[in-house]
């Protein structure tokens, strides 16, 4: 057993990271600290006040785990990391998994080429975005390369002998593997294609309107459609200009709106001083989180996950980690970036009309609130038909199978009340009698555990669900109700069988007979939830388990490689396998990582 009184003692006085864990061994909370010692000895005094959040969550924690640090910044990028791995309860956490795409030019390259890409580099490219149309992207990308006839190919180098590809026979493409292109002469498109990307489109949509007019004078309406939707993809591309502000500056402005269940960040980005647009992003906050916490959360998820970080971000009011967040900021930007709360002129205008937006927003949100309440009858109306009963409640598990090729191999049940998913009872099992990929046999295995336990009176086992969702047809089904037929349960089961294109079409029980769901959309959208809750936990445990395995049987292996410098790798990669692909001067940026070491991690996965 863990006893927490005494490693409270063991605490050092040292910046670090702190991960409180539940029982079962998850981490229900991530959190960084100047002092390890002050701040984790701080849950465990006096309650009185603590808000009714912290409570919550001390009363969960069965044990912790420490990283030390050098300072608070790697801390604090220890901290992001650590969330968007483990994604703890209690923290506050960005849901959307948007990945707007950009537009991206490689002006490092002799020859440049111009693509789309969801991921930011510091590789000397330059990069434009983030859009959220992305086919207007797509199109304007294969506009400029066919005005400006750039190279579209990867290829770096052309061998004697290389053929030039189609878009080179159409006049697509000026034929860089011909040798016979000007570097000069070509650099000078390149920067046509930039001044359109960075605003300047005025030369270019005259071209395009003057080439549509003449398709449609010689009655080719074809031809004249394409460059109709050439114009419409560069209209939908550039920036609509709202409000300009003095400067031209690049800003974002983020204020939070709702509460609880339904707290949403909405950001305003200001490109080239003019607002171009709002966006909203759903956030999980467990309980009461205070504006501190949930600002500052979504500033590090957000700006390490996706965004190119602005030269300024203003926020509605000041925050204690002001200094910290702009450091951290700097570093993923690579150059100063501030923080502000503006007082008075422009920029003061700006916030006033943004938070008179963001009240009417905050309306909606409400109204949304109201109607997950009918959502939430007309699922219960649905279950009672299926399962000839009428509750208030309705208890439902899911359980889904994950291995590599029948290594590691894990099971995870998740549990729902109506609508909404129950995360403390939702239990990861590691397979120990089935060998190899066995899903059905490993199934049993799992179910078997389940179920005894709450027969022997187990706690975390005790509530039996009204109705088991499996993550499969009727093979699953059968397997499922075998095991409650050997244990003397009645519990009815029912699979969630895919169509061709992986969505669920219908519930089958081990009869075969179907419940059609194409007419049923809040059961079906329902169904969809739970399949993809199921299947996203028992992979995350699966790669959780491999990924552990893996560190400890490879980089431990490697010759120069301890605990510190293991860490010191891990912080600054998201996996093994991204260590794997780095280079050596890659690797000797890493805190402790000496040429040699750099080497000897190469020579080792090599």
């Amino acid at each position: 057993m863990f006893d927490i009184k005494e490693n409270l003692k063991k605490l050092p006085d040292s910046p670090g990271v702190y991960m409180h864990k539940d029982k079962l061994g998850q981490v229900i909370y991530v959190g960084k600290a100047v002092s390890l010692r002050n701040r984790v000895r701080q849950y465990f005094q006096s309650s009185a006040k603590q808000n009714p959040k912290v409570r919550a969550m001390v009363s969960n924690i069965a044990e912790f785990e420490y990283i030390t640090c050098q300072t608070e910044m790697e801390a604090l990028i220890l901290e992001c990391n650590l969330i968007k791995k483990y994604a703890p309860k209690y923290n506050v956490l960005l849901r959307d998994d948007k990945t707007y795409p950009y537009i991206k030019v490689t002006i490092q390259d002799e020859y440049p080429r111009i693509i789309k890409t969801r991921l930011l580099k510091k590789d000397g490219s330059k990069y434009f975005g983030p859009y959220s149309d992305t086919g207007a992207v797509n199109m304007i990308i294969e506009l400029l390369n066919k005005v400006f006839m750039l190279k579209r190919c990867p290829a770096a180098d052309f061998p004697a002998g290389f053929r030039p590809c189609l878009n080179y026979h159409i006049k697509e493409c000026r034929g860089i593997c011909t040798g016979n292109v000007n570097t000069k002469q070509y650099r000078e498109y390149v920067n046509k294609a930039l001044d359109f990307l960075g605003g300047r489109q005025k030369p270019i949509l005259e071209y395009l309107t003057a080439k549509m007019n003449g398709a449609a004078e010689e009655m080719n309406y074809e031809e004249a459609a394409v460059y109709r939707d050439y114009i419409a993809s560069a209209k939908a591309l550039s920036e609509t200009q709202r409000v300009t502000v003095i400067g031209g500056h690049d800003m974002d402005m983020i204020l939070p709106a709702g509460s609880g269940e339904n707290m949403v960040m909405v950001m305003f980005t200001v490109r080239g001083g003019k607002l171009s647009g709002r966006d909203t992003f759903f956030m999980k906050a467990e309980g009461e989180d205070d504006y501190e916490s949930i600002v500052s959360q979504f500033i590090k998820q957000y700006y390490s996950r996706w965004a190119a970080v602005p030269g300024e971000i203003i926020v509605p009011r000041s925050l204690k980690e002001k200094e910290l967040l702009e450091e951290f900021l700097e570093t993923q930007a690579g150059r100063k970036v501030k923080i502000s709360v503006p007082q008075k002129g422009d920029k003061k205008a700006l916030l006033d009309m943004a938070r008179r937006d963001v009240a009417e927003l905050s309306k909606t949100i409400e109204l949304k609130a109201t109607s997950a309440a009918e959502k939430e009858e007309e699922l219960r109306n649905a279950l009672a038909k299926i399962l000839g009963r009428v509750k208030k409640t309705y208890r439902i598990e899911s359980y889904d199978i994950s291995n590599t090729n029948g290594v590691d191999t894990v099971g995870a049940m998740v549990v729902f009340s109506n609508l909404k998913p129950v995360k403390k009872d939702y239990r990861r099992f590691k397979i120990r009698t089935v060998a190899g990929q066995d899903d059905y046999g490993s199934l049993a295995e799992m179910l078997e555990r389940r179920f005894k336990r709450a027969i022997d009176g187990d706690s975390g086992f005790a509530l039996l669900p009204d109705l088991i969702l499996m993550d499969g047809g009727r093979g699953q089904v059968s397997v499922a109700q075998n095991v409650l037929d050997r244990l003397g349960l009645y519990i009815p089961v029912l699979g969630m069988a895919k169509d061709d294109s992986h969505r669920t079409r219908a519930l089958v029980d081990a009869n075969g007979s179907e419940i059609l769901l194409k007419d049923e959309p809040l059961l079906f959208k329902y169904c969809g939830t739970i399949q993809e809750e199921v299947h996203r936990f028992a992979i995350d445990y699966h790669r959780s388990l491999h990924n552990r395995n893996t560190i400890g049987s490879v980089l431990d292996n490697i010759d120069g490689i301890g605990p510190a410098k293991r860490n010191a790798l891990l912080s600054s990669f998201n996996s093994v396998e991204d260590i794997k692909k780095a280079d050596v001067e890659t690797l000797m940026k890493v805190k402790g990582i000496t040429a040699r070491n750099a080497r000897a991690i190469k020579e080792y996965f090599s």
